[in-house]
């Protein structure tokens, strides 16, 4: 009889406990991360698994969100499809909408986090853009896939799930806008994608990475450098497009006239992806100073991947008008400089601009 008892105990206490952790799984707030879909290869499908042709913006958001085990588990999810491209087709149009979405989305108290998934070719671009224009210090994160859903080892699905453990955990917080990719956390001032096809693609050579996310486990290392989302002086609000801005690529015996015709085309401003320190040969400097001369606006860069521009390293900034990128590559610098250029700015403004951000 003792033992009768002592058992049915024992089972009324197991049921008590089962009880208790459904009523506390069931009430447990998570946060609120909404995904914005904008095409991509992690949203690519091609016509075998072993091929690297694929068709990008192929599978929706919610399939995406569907096929990641556990994803639910973090995060209450709800997706938005904000556009459907190949990021080699992303565009300023994109950029705007994307960015009054995510404006809306974290004004208000409902939403904790945004996850965007995105195209790898202008991934970089993307992120820093919206480092720029986001007002929020609540976290942003960019994922996407260097292969597509149907190909062998498809890392998207776990990029996406990392990238949720990213704007869910409550360490995010004001650190900028993230990229989130191959198990690694990147700011968006200094990720770049050092890679044509590797999943180790995206680097932050000057900086390192911020941080890690290890099957959604989140650890930071340090902050990202530079102004960014509600420290940012810039907005984009009101506006339909941005002032033109063009790259001119620096190489042996460069054809200066292309800097001439991008004036004549209307190019507010020019950015030179140079050689070395953002040189560039001397008929390309004329042409460079007539540019200036002429009101455009024009910022040294380097075709090298890693490393910053000296200000009057190679080149007399005063004398030819120039301003130096920084850190920046050429198409961060084109970014910078056309949000820079939605205002009147003088060369030594740009400068400081360049510096801070």
């Amino acid at each position: 009889m003792k033992t009768i008892l002592t058992q049915s105990r024992k089972t009324a206490i197991a049921l008590l406990l089962l009880v208790s952790s459904i009523g506390f799984s069931q009430t447990k707030k998570l946060p609120n991360i909404v995904i914005l879909a904008t095409g991509g290869t992690i949203a690519g499908a091609g016509a075998s698994s072993t091929e690297s042709s694929y068709t990008s913006g192929k599978v929706t958001i919610d399939a995406m969100i569907d096929a990641v085990p556990n994803i639910r588990k973090m995060a209450n999810l709800r997706g938005e499809q904000v556009a459907n491209v190949g990021s080699q087709d992303m565009s300023v149009k994109v950029w705007l909408d994307l960015t009054k979405r995510i404006n809306e989305l974290l004004a208000t108290a409902e939403v904790d986090g945004i996850v965007i998934t995105h195209g790898t070719d202008t991934q970089e671009e993307t992120a820093f853009f919206l480092n720029l224009v986001v007002k929020s210090d609540k976290p942003v994160v960019l994922t996407g896939s260097m292969r597509p859903s149907t190909a062998l080892s498809a890392e998207g699905p776990l990029n996406l799930y990392n990238a949720v453990a990213v704007a869910s955990s409550p360490d995010s917080k004001g650190y900028g806008v993230m990229v989130v990719m191959n198990d690694e956390i990147h700011s968006a001032h200094g990720v770049k994608k050092m890679m044509t096809t590797p999943v180790q693609t995206f680097q932050s050579p000057e900086e390192g990475p911020i941080g890690s996310v290890i099957f959604g486990q989140v650890t930071f290392f340090h902050k990202s450098y530079g102004k960014n989302t509600s420290s940012s002086a810039f907005t984009v609000e009101g506006l339909k497009e941005l002032p033109r801005v063009d790259i001119f690529y620096a190489c042996a015996d460069a054809s200066a006239d292309l800097i001439d015709y991008m004036v004549k085309a209307g190019a507010k401003g020019i950015v030179i992806a140079g050689v070395g320190d953002g040189n560039m040969n001397a008929s390309s400097l004329e042409a460079v100073k007539r540019a200036t001369k002429a009101g455009v606006k024009v910022v040294r860069a380097s075709r090298v991947p890693v490393g910053a521009v000296l200000i009057k390293g190679e080149i007399n900034d005063e004398e030819y008008g120039t301003v130096s990128s920084d850190e920046h590559n050429p198409q961060k610098a084109r970014v910078l400089l056309m949000l820079a250029l939605t205002k009147e700015r003088s060369r030594a403004d740009l400068q400081q601009i360049f510096i801070e951000y």
